[in-house]
């Protein structure tokens, strides 16, 4: 595995040009679905439903119950 503080033009220099081309349209994929995404608030109407369980489980016990 790279390191990951290699930049990321240097790591897109190293594939070859039709590879270069699906990494250059992944990431128009990515910034077009950030841009749909930022429209929208974040609900938050859920919070504070939990708040009766919060003795009885800890997070991690919740995550292994998933």
């Amino acid at each position: 595995m790279r390191e990951q503080s290699e930049p990321i033009e240097e790591l897109v220099k190293k594939l070859p040009p039709e590879s270069q081309d699906e990494v250059r349209a992944f990431v128009n994929l990515l910034l077009i679905k950030r841009g749909q995404r930022s429209g929208r608030k974040l609900r938050q109407d859920w919070a504070g439903a939990l708040k009766d369980y919060r003795n009885q489980y800890t997070s991690l016990e919740l995550q292994k119950r998933h």
